[in-house]
Parts: structure tokens; sequence; C-alpha cells
């Protein structure tokens, strides 16, 4: 395995740093923003200051090795190379615990403390060429695990057993098996199956779908509930092959075909389609992110399905979000945001119903934004699939 500290190249190390626009002594050690910077995940802080290179202060593994290492202990062991302190240091305080935040001020003498987390955030949203072929490569891999799906099933399957099964096929495919989401309080395993009335039930998290999972521990999702004969079940799993995420939900249905199904299915259907393909026309740069999720909003109440349009008893304020390192990304496709996409953004664009007595109906996909419009990267087929 390369044990070098940054498996990125020197040039697209330096993409990335020129559009977080280092202006002061940064700190950085979010898992997520580690990967952003190096390439890969250790346990220990990068050091940033303009016009300098990187500083990679490393407590675990011991055997990296590269420019700019310094093994250390515990973060007081980094004052060493800062005698007379910081004026000023930025720390990720979105995700740091403020303890932390505290001991790393003291460490290295830092006067004052500021927030970077909104500025690397930022320029995570905006995806450098080789983010956006590893995004494109992780499409082609969830894309033939999808294509699997409709063999996997048997009946009586529950949609846990279900899900058990699209996860074993997708480790087989080389998913790293984690789901990284940004914000406090947000967790899920490696997605979600929902069938039935299970799709209904609110969750405390800020998903788009719901569900009440097997425990109050991990309250979303697959429920233990039996796939009936006839059921619809909404397929939305993680696609992380390489660091990177697709997010893509497809549907199927316990029959035989997909034929004659409950007009209202087929109607929620057809609109999530039309979303996502007038969204993905319109999603130029300099688009506004909230004119899009009005689009969508707009379409749904032209159909009448504007009462279940993102959920039925609880709703998801929003049709689209950003994806990458983590799941949910800048930016975000929401009636309040002040967002306007730019070329090299890639969002996933889910469109859902709830509806009562069937589930959840709609389809979603991850797109790169592009100059003519959005590029879609999930391309397993859209329609509603026969499970057998």
């Amino acid at each position: 395995m390369n044990s070098d500290i940054c498996l990125l190249s020197h040039a697209e190390q330096a993409l990335r740093l020129s559009r977080i626009g280092v202006s002061e002594p940064t700190l950085v050690c979010d898992n997520a923003n580690l990967f952003y910077l190096t390439g890969r995940i250790f346990s220990g802080y990068v050091m940033l200051r303009p016009d300098a290179e990187p500083v990679y202060y490393v407590k675990r593994p011991v055997e990296l090795t590269g420019a700019g290492i310094r093994y250390i202990r515990k973060p007081e062991d980094m004052g060493a190379d800062f005698p007379g302190g910081i004026e000023r240091l930025a720390l990720e305080t979105s995700s740091l615990a403020y303890g932390d935040a505290l001991r790393l001020q003291k460490a290295l003498g830092a006067r004052e403390i500021t927030d970077c987390s909104a500025k690397i955030m930022a320029a995570r949203a905006v995806k450098t060429p080789a983010e956006i072929e590893a995004l494109r490569a992780d499409g082609i891999s969830q894309s033939a695990v999808y294509r699997r799906i409709p063999r996997m099933f048997t009946q009586g399957m529950t949609d846990i057993e279900l899900q058990a099964a699209i996860e074993y096929a997708s480790r087989l495919e080389g998913c790293l098996g984690i789901f990284r989401v940004n914000g406090p309080s947000m967790e899920l395993h490696m997605g979600s199956v929902l069938t039935g009335e299970n799709a209904d039930t609110p969750s405390p998290y800020d998903f788009a779908m719901g569900g009440r999972g097997i425990s109050p521990a991990l309250p979303v999702g697959a429920s233990g509930e039996q796939i009936k004969p006839g059921a619809v079940v909404m397929v939305d799993m993680n696609g992380c092959f390489n660091g990177y995420m697709t997010d893509m939900t497809r549907m199927f249905v316990n029959a035989e075909t997909a034929d004659n199904l409950d007009p209202m299915i087929t109607k929620a259907w057809h609109c999530s389609r039309a979303i996502c393909s007038r969204l993905a026309a319109d999603g130029k740069p300099g688009t506004s992110a909230r004119e899009l999720y009005e689009t969508a909003l707009a379409m749904a109440h032209e159909q009448g399905l504007g009462a279940y349009f993102m959920g039925h008893r609880q709703h998801a304020g929003f049709v689209g979000h950003g994806v990458g390192i983590q799941v949910n990304e800048l930016p975000v496709l929401a009636p309040r945001s002040k967002a306007v996409l730019a070329e090299g953004n890639v969002i996933a664009i889910e469109p859902k119903f709830v509806l009562p007595g069937i589930g959840a109906i709609g389809i979603e996909n991850t797109y790169v934004v592009t100059p003519s419009g959005l590029e879609c990267l999930t391309n397993a087929p859209e329609e509603i699939t026969a499970l057998t």
C-alpha cells in the first residue's frame, strides 16, 4: 500500500487549496476534510498557512512518509512549531467539539479562534475534474449493483432481508460500507429500503424519507416489514466505492410484471421522473437553487401531488442536495436557499412522494453541473421494475 501522507498529485492538492483560499493558519482534523486535502484518512491534523506547504501532524498510523510530516502523541506536541503562538487560528468549529477546540487553541497559543468550516464546505461544493471522475466511477459501480436487485429478491423477504442482500452485493462490488453524513446528530447505515406504510413513519433525521427502522437506537429506514405481493419498494442505497458517494433511488414492485399498477403509483413515478428531467435541463451554471426547488414543487402541485411531495406526515424541506465525500453537501435545492449553481457542482435530485396506504414513490439521480445542464452519473434503468 502507498504510504505517502498525501495521495493526491501536487497539482490536484494545489487546486483544492486554491479553492479554499487559505488566508490565515488553518488546522484541519475532520475526516472528510482530511480526505479532501490528502486522499486518505489518518488520525491527526493538517496545518495550512498562506504561502506555505501543508504540514501533517500525524498520530496514527505510524508508517506514513513524505515531506511535511511531524509525528505527535498529543495536540500539545504541535506547540513546539509555534513558540510565539498564533494570532488567529481557524478551526472546523462546525464539527469540532468545544473542548477539543479550546485544547487546540491552548496547545498552539492562539489568541483568537475563527471558523473555517463554511469556507471548506464551499470549496468542496465545486468538484475538481479528478473528483468528478471518481464520482463517475462510483456511479458506474452503483448502477451495476442496482441492475442486479430484481434477482436478489425471493418471496417472503422482509425489507431488512432485501437491504442486507443489496449491501452484500455492494460490498462485493467494492463499496466501502460507510455513509459519511455532514451535520450534528445525522447518522445512517448503508442506505434505506422502504415498503408499505413504513415509508410514512416520521424520522428524527433530515433525510428525504423516514421509516421507523428496527430499533429506537436508529429510527430510520427498513423496519423488518414483509414485502407483500403487489407492494412497491423504494431502494435508496449508498454508493461509496472510492471515498466519494453517488446517491440513487429506484422503484421496484413485488409482482410478475410492473404492469397494472395503482394509477397513483404510476402518476407519482411519472411526475418524479419529469421533475428530474426538467431540473436536469434547467440546472445550468448561474441557476438559482431556490428556483429549481420551486419548479419541482409547482410540477408536483400541477399533478395534484403537492400534499405528498417529499413526505406526507412529515415533509423534507428540499428536493436535492450536493454529494461528494459526504452525502449531504452544498448546494441544497431548498425554498430558502441562496445558492447559485456553479459548473462542477455535483447534486443528487430526489423528487419523492409518500402515498398513504401505498408507500414511497420516486427516483433519485446524481448529476454534475456542466455548461449545458446536468449530466447524470447514475444510469441504472429508471422504470419501476418487477422483483419476480
